[in-house]
């Protein structure tokens, strides 16, 4: 048997998938689940949902062979330490999200784990390791702060010409607690707290998990990379309304689509909410 992930041919690559969510996600979570299932062309070990501890999350966790994680017990902090707010706006629990798909490293047993919006469904197949290469999917804009974030945090600016932030992402364990290891001996304390002392808070969109760790892999292992166009639809439509007959007709253009739920980040937003 190969000896190491990156000795086994891309579809061989076992992964373990990790998906952040709260409840107002259950609608679209079983559309996620089995996109996954169907188009994801690895043997996946275990989805993975980070949530809070709710009934209705854990019911859903047993109907759909999900192991559930109690958000809470991720970290040395929870959403109500972070204050990432303004008069107008609310994102601390956005970015909790963000702290809790970079602590896969710790969650995930697999080599290599993929991160998935809680919104984003696959609609065709999708192989992530190609000749001990992983596949990153791109998009062409993004926000100019998550860069400015990435050079305080790393000490460098960003590299690569295009944006990574595609809602879904695959990881590599060893590679992204390398990444978290250099933050900590750079800023002299621990990732989560380097993320979070090297952001613009008064910027709502300051941070970017996907544009840190696309970049981090551009700049370290260039030819460990393989870049293709995401092609991710966002949709405003519910997700009982996303049929196998809509679906199909979107994979003839599209990889993905994200039933991208009305966001409100004011203060009036109800305290669950992200």
């Amino acid at each position: 048997m190969p000896s190491s992930p990156n000795a086994l041919s891309g579809r061989a690559v076992p992964i373990d998938v990790l998906i952040p969510a709260i409840e107002k996600d259950l609608a679209t979570l079983p559309h996620v689940v089995a996109g996954l299932r169907r188009h994801v062309r690895h043997p996946i070990r275990r989805i993975l949902i980070i949530a809070p501890r709710r009934p209705k999350m854990l019911a859903f966790c047993k109907t759909h062979n999900c192991s559930f994680i109690d958000e809470n017990t991720v970290l040395p902090i929870v959403k109500k330490d972070i204050h990432y707010r303004s008069r107008t706006w609310e994102r601390s629990g956005w970015l909790f999200q963000q702290l809790l798909k970079l602590s896969g490293d710790r969650l995930c047993t697999a080599d290599f784990f993929l991160v998935i919006d809680a919104d984003t469904v696959l609609i065709r197949p999708h192989t992530f390791r190609r000749n001990g290469r992983t596949v990153l999917y791109c998009r062409n804009w993004s926000q100019e702060e998550y860069f400015r974030t990435y050079r305080k945090l790393m000490g460098s600016p960003k590299k690569a010409p295009t944006s990574f932030v595609t809602h879904y992402m695959l990881f590599e364990r060893r590679k992204l607690a390398q990444m978290k290891r250099e933050m900590e001996a750079r800023h002299g304390t621990s990732w989560y707290k380097a993320i979070l002392r090297s952001m613009n808070r008064s910027r709502p969109f300051a941070f970017s998990e996907f544009e840190t760790y696309g970049n981090y892999l551009y700049s370290t292992d260039r030819g460990g990379i393989i870049m293709r166009k995401a092609r991710n639809k966002s949709l405003n439509l519910s997700a009982s309304a996303l049929t196998a007959s809509r679906t199909g007709a979107l994979a003839a253009r599209y990889r993905s689509v994200s039933l991208h739920k009305r966001k409100d980040y004011s203060l009036k937003t109800k305290a669950g909410s992200r």
